[in-house]
């Protein structure tokens, strides 16, 4: 397996196309679903983060290669059209399934059904063969991809995001493991999909020893970043003075949805054990909170609140709400470094939005950001959550403020090569392998049972 592996690793979104694709059809028309979150809620809030970014950017960028997208999501508001023009090309449809408001993650199963039936009829209004292949993202799509794909007679290509047996082995204290229906659920889209797109080759390779995913069908292809919007832009200075942060502090910033999984705690007990150790760096650090409560952080949602103030950390700590992606890039930009001490990540998009921006990380050594981030070049990998193992890391930021912009650059010109351009034109490549493998299976199939009628006839 680890030989497969190996070159899983270097079909990623900058590889080129093989010489049989070429000559295979792209599909025009690609039906894409994000069941449990709409690509037009705002990251960081409730169940919204890197995978509505994820959708967002790959759909655009798809349609500028002349491939059009229809996003079928959760309708969570009376307010919002049935169907809304995210740019040309891509076409938002909000699918009525179940209540507007009040419905927790863990209730969508029971509303797979209705979502699928709101899918069957927005495809009754076309014109037979409308849709040329199903691209579902996180394991309650699909359920739903799974039977879409095989009444309308095209591939389905999917994005696990995360998986539940990952999760489950490495969770947070105190947090609630993924349900076993969740595991099952997964294991049936696995054997179902066409293809499976992973963001590294760590999460190919779990996908094999977790779910005996078939090796053939992996792909791997990295998330991009939009480098126009992530961007050192005026830097550090000037964005601190936006954000009214003071010029000389220390910036260990978290963003992201603050849930167990994410561990901000972990910042939070790091920042009070180096502040224990050097009491004098508490006049100039501050210790941004971007993001709200989501899955289990939201049994508690002002958890952290009070934790900062049981570490006697309250005066040094600003809780922010998610920001609009333009105001995030500023956050990025004023920050000394991100942290990001994460229990599980599938890839880890903030960390090189972060680099893009011109800002080092302190990430867990987890999932994929030792694939986001070079180690002891664009930022510092840790193993594991202790807490005094973060304080270090800050305090050798504290101590040398030059280390934020020499790491920053090197960051910058990591994160160039993350582009979605070439993350989208990779993803082209995975659906014409699916196209092309999936009409070959029809024919062999067609030509059987004309082989079984010819005998028996």
């Amino acid at each position: 397996m680890s030989q497969y592996i190996n070159r899983l690793g270097r079909r990623s979104a900058a590889s080129s196309p093989s010489p049989r694709l070429r000559l295979a059809r792209r599909p025009r028309r690609v039906a894409m679903l994000s069941v449990h979150t709409s690509p037009l809620h705002q990251p960081g809030t409730g169940d919204a983060g890197g995978m509505n970014v994820y959708i967002v950017e790959l759909a655009q960028r798809l349609a500028a290669q002349n491939i059009q997208v229809e996003i079928f999501t959760r309708a969570t508001s009376a307010s919002v059209a049935p169907t809304v023009e995210l740019c040309p090309g891509v076409l938002v449809r909000h699918i009525d399934a179940g209540p507007y408001e009040g419905l927790a993650k863990e209730d969508l199963p029971a509303q797979l059904c209705a979502f699928t039936h709101g899918v069957m009829q927005a495809w009754a209004g076309h014109r037979p063969g409308h849709y040329d292949l199903v691209h579902s993202h996180y394991w309650l799509s699909g359920h739903v991809g799974w039977l879409a794909a095989q009444r309308w007679g095209v591939p389905l290509v999917h994005a696990m995001h995360t998986m539940a047996k990952v999760k489950n082995a490495s969770l947070a204290a105190g947090d609630t493991p993924e349900p076993a229906a969740r595991v099952i659920g997964e294991t049936q889209v696995v054997r179902a999909a066409d293809r499976l797109i992973a963001n590294t080759t760590e999460e190919a390779g779990e996908l094999l020893r977790h779910y005996e995913a078939d090796p053939a069908r992996v792909a791997v292809v990295h998330p991009g970043v939009n480098l126009e919007r992530f961007r050192p832009a005026d830097g550090r200075a000037a964005a601190r003075a936006r954000l009214g942060l003071p010029q000389d502090a220390l910036v260990p910033l978290f963003a992201g949805r603050i849930q167990p999984l994410k561990a901000p705690d972990i910042l939070l007990r790091a920042v009070a054990v180096l502040l224990d150790r050097r009491p004098e760096l508490r006049s100039r650090m501050v210790v941004p909170v971007v993001g709200g409560p989501s899955g289990s952080g939201l049994a508690k949602p002002e958890g952290l609140q009070k934790l900062a103030a049981r570490l006697g950390i309250a005066d040094v700590v600003r809780f922010r709400p998610p920001v609009a992606q333009d105001q995030l890039a500023d956050w990025f930009r004023a920050a000394s470094v991100l942290v990001m001490p994460s229990y599980s990540e599938s890839f880890g998009l903030v960390a090189i939005e972060a680099q893009a921006a011109g800002t080092p990380v302190l990430a867990a050594a987890v999932g994929g950001l030792p694939v986001a981030v070079r180690d002891r070049s664009t930022g510092f990998l840790v193993d594991g959550h202790d807490p005094v193992a973060y304080a270090r890391v800050l305090e050798d930021f504290a101590d040398t403020p030059t280390l934020t912009d020499t790491m920053g650059d090197a960051a910058a010109r990591h994160a160039r090569c993350f582009g979605w351009d070439a993350a989208a034109a990779a993803t082209a490549e995975v659906y014409t392998g699916a196209v092309h493998d999936h009409r070959r299976r029809m024919r062999a199939a067609a030509a059987e049972a004309r082989r079984v009628r010819s005998h028996h006839g």
